[in-house]
């Protein structure tokens, strides 16, 4: 951590934060103070450079404009690159998902570069939009139960060699390439193209990452009652609904 300090950075409010995503940083700093950490938590607006210094950074969904818009603005700022090579983890939804990939398809129809911070790519689905619950087995390398939570969109994000499905789908698309693969990561850099918000839904992802940023294997345990009656309602909505 930094300075004994957790640092929470919320990329882009204003560009990224379409589809109620923002939950997802109210979720990491809720479960670090109630394990008794000191928090800081930065808003990053677009006009204002990405700190190099944070262990946490969280990036949301929009839509094809702001996503465009996100995507020229960090790479021109490249703090997110340094950050990440200074050990920072990054947790990233729908449109953050395809930013942190090599390229993805823009509101103008042309291949976009991304961040090359995860090893995909995204492109524009041909088929019906991806819009429902979902449900999948997390990848078993993170030890996590079932991952729950809502997609929304159109793309179709590939997988390269050097990425790991972050989870493989029970009920729904994920990326839909038709493999039934879910999201991606590396060590320190996860997408998930989940909504709901996923951190909300899926509370053992936020300690996930809050265990990676801390280099613990263990976090004293909390009251998880809300979260899990939370996770069982949307469970049993996706099963219903498959």
């Amino acid at each position: 951590m930094s300075d004994n300090q957790l640092r929470v950075v919320w990329i882009y409010p204003d560009l990224l934060s379409t589809y109620g995503d923002q939950g997802n940083v109210l979720v990491v700093e809720r479960r670090a103070r109630q394990r008794g950490l000191d928090v800081a938590r930065l808003d990053v607006r677009s006009d204002q450079p990405i700190p190099t210094s944070g262990d946490i950074y969280l990036i949301g969904g929009g839509e094809d404009r702001p996503q465009r818009l996100a995507a020229e603005r960090l790479r021109r700022d490249g703090g997110l690159h340094r950050a990440v090579e200074n050990g920072a983890i990054v947790f990233s939804v729908c449109a953050g998902y395809q930013i942190l990939g090599h390229e993805f398809i823009n509101d103008l129809g042309q291949r976009e570069p991304g961040l090359g911070l995860l090893d995909v790519v995204s492109v524009r689905g041909e088929g019906a939009r991806c819009v429902g619950d979902v449900l999948a087995d997390i990848n078993p390398q993170l030890g996590l139960p079932p991952l729950t939570g809502f997609e929304n969109h159109q793309g179709v994000t590939h997988l390269g060699p050097t990425a790991r499905p972050l989870a493989q789908v029970r009920f729904g698309n994920g990326n839909g390439t038709g493999d039934g693969t879910e999201g991606a990561f590396n060590d320190t850099v996860f997408g998930t193209y989940m909504h709901g918000p996923v951190l909300a839904r899926n509370p053992q992802i936020a300690d996930l990452l809050l265990k990676l940023a801390l280099d613990v294997n263990a976090l004293p345990p909390t009251d998880d009652r809300w979260y899990e009656a939370l996770r069982g309602e949307r469970i049993a909505a996706a099963q219903q609904t498959a």
